[in-house]
């Protein structure tokens, strides 16, 4: 029975570290003065400010960072270059 409990916890443990991946935040970046999408939990310090999230997707992100009013607005070129890094 406890096997049983230990590989059940192991099992678990290792399946929330797998669900974190696809997911993305939106952080504030007080170096670069623009809010970024990233792909992993933002440690908040030195230049990164706030951070917002987790969102399952890019589009709810990119939605999220429209509604923040510390984000100043996304410009298209902005946008493209953003597209095309990732």
């Amino acid at each position: 029975m406890k096997r049983l409990i230990l590989a059940g916890s192991l099992l678990l443990a290792s399946g929330t570290v797998s669900v974190a991946d696809g997911l993305f935040w939106v952080v504030g970046n007080r170096g670069t003065g623009k809010c970024n999408i990233v792909t992993s939990n933002p440690v908040i310090n030195g230049d990164i400010w706030f951070g917002d999230g987790p969102y399952k997707s890019k589009a709810d992100a990119k939605l999220a960072r429209s509604t923040i009013r510390a984000c100043p607005a996304v410009t298209p070129d902005d946008e493209k270059d953003e597209d095309s890094s990732n």
